[in-house]
């Protein structure tokens, strides 16, 4: 039963074992408006650029290599292309199904490249960092000098995940905000294998240190205004307590610029009341942190049952103490955090059980892109708020949710980053 459990888990936890073009986001398919054209600098190409930066030890001495799926203490960097569709797949093809509900076959996104170009080893300073990382970042300064959207956003994968799905979902935000946003894919060491997610579990808390280490490298060698974070199922488990000790780095200096935007988990495949006690050491440090839940969710139903504790993509909030659910309750009425449950039975066309809805439905990306684009609280998005056990509020998708967020871009205006 354990060992069917685990060929489960392992074979469906944070991955599809291929990336397509997701189903474009209703915000741009229903709006007259599309964010590619707002993009100054867009390049009409099949070919997605993306940095990356990834603690997996390397299979060779010198680049161009492969990454092995072992943790290690140095952090390798560089950027990731993505090619969507064949080698000829022409732009207005791909243009028609980036900006409209047509149905039909979507391109694969296959990792056409990975070009490293700097290392972060274990003693490196990020006050001080050697000529080739301090290069890597001003070609993230460059890009964001160039794009409308000024903040950076690093997407964390799920488990049973390589380089190139990871790179394939990093490609597919970039390319449904009209490419105007930069994004860095953080490529923690899935062991990639079905049987093996324990290996997983264990190899993300051996990455925590140095996540909390790259972002304190980005927060002193970039420009973005924001560095906005979103982690898939098992990424919350580098995520949450990375953002912990990333607390106590500036804790011990003050000095590093705090720049944290929106933090998002995604369907989360981590313990709700470790989520809980970890949460209260860094809210305060973001904009705005929000998880999204799935009470439903055939995924995080077989990993509770696998860890003996629920997750907090799918909560169980008889399993906090009081004062824990109370700092929740706190933090979501007074301290910007959101809880938003995605309902099958509300939102047309989602699968019941879904665990990958964040990209899988053209609702929900839509208000992941609004969020990281934007900023805005979920009622200025078009959700609706609710209550639970008349205290904890959440947030849902209402109904005539496509008609809503169209409604929010025309408020907004055009596809540009916000100023707040």
């Amino acid at each position: 039963m354990v060992v069917a459990a685990l060929l489960a888990l392992g074979g469906f936890l944070g991955c599809q074992r291929s990336v397509t073009l997701m189903s474009t986001p209703v915000v741009i398919a229903k709006s007259d408006k599309s964010p590619f054209t707002a993009n100054p600098n867009l390049e009409e190409t099949n070919l997605i650029d993306v940095f990356f930066a990834t603690n997996r030890i390397p299979l060779s001495p010198i680049p161009p290599r492969f990454y092995s799926t072992l943790p290690g203490p140095s952090i390798y960097l560089g950027k990731a292309t993505v090619r969507m569709g064949g080698q000829n797949k022409d732009w207005e093809t791909l243009y028609q199904l980036s900006t409209t509900d047509q149905e039909g076959r979507r391109p694969s996104l296959r990792l056409d490249k990975l070009d490293e170009q700097a290392i972060i080893r274990r003693n490196d300073r990020p006050t001080a960092p050697n000529p080739n990382t301090r290069e890597f970042f001003n070609q993230i300064n460059a890009a964001l000098a160039q794009s409308i959207d000024k903040d950076l956003t690093v997407y964390l994968h799920g488990a049973n995940s390589n380089m190139a799905i990871a790179a394939g979902q990093a490609a597919q935000l970039r390319h449904f905000t009209g490419r105007n946003s930069v994004v860095l894919m953080f490529a923690w060491p899935s062991a990639e294998r079905g049987m093996r997610y324990f290996t997983d579990v264990t190899n993300a808390r051996a990455t925590v240190s140095e996540f909390a280490k790259l972002l304190e490298f980005l927060m002193r060698n970039t420009n973005a205004k924001h560095i906005n974070i979103l982690a898939y199922s098992a990424g919350s488990q580098v995520l949450s307590p990375g953002l912990v000790q990333f607390r106590r780095r500036y804790i011990r200096d003050p000095s590093i610029p705090l720049r944290l935007g929106e933090i998002y988990y995604a369907a989360p495949d981590l313990s709700f009341p470790a989520f809980a006690r970890q949460l209260p050491q860094y809210i305060d440090m973001s904009r705005r942190v929000t998880v999204s839940v799935n009470m439903n969710d055939s995924v995080l139903a077989l990993s509770s049952w696998v860890h003996g504790i629920s997750r907090l993509g799918r909560p169980n909030s008889r399993e906090l103490s009081k004062s824990d659910f109370d700092f929740l309750v706190k933090a979501a009425e007074k301290m910007d955090f959101d809880m938003i449950s995605v309902q099958p039975e509300v939102i047309p066309g989602l699968a019941r059980r879904s665990h990958a809805f964040w990209y899988e439905h053209p609702w929900v990306s839509s208000d992941v892109i609004m969020k990281l684009l934007f900023h805005l609280p979920p009622a200025e998005r078009g959700l609706q708020r609710q209550l639970y056990q008349e205290r904890f509020p959440f947030w849902t998708f209402p109904a005539d949710y496509d008609r809503r967020v169209v409604e929010v871009l025309k408020g907004i205006g055009e596809w540009k980053a916000s100023a707040r």
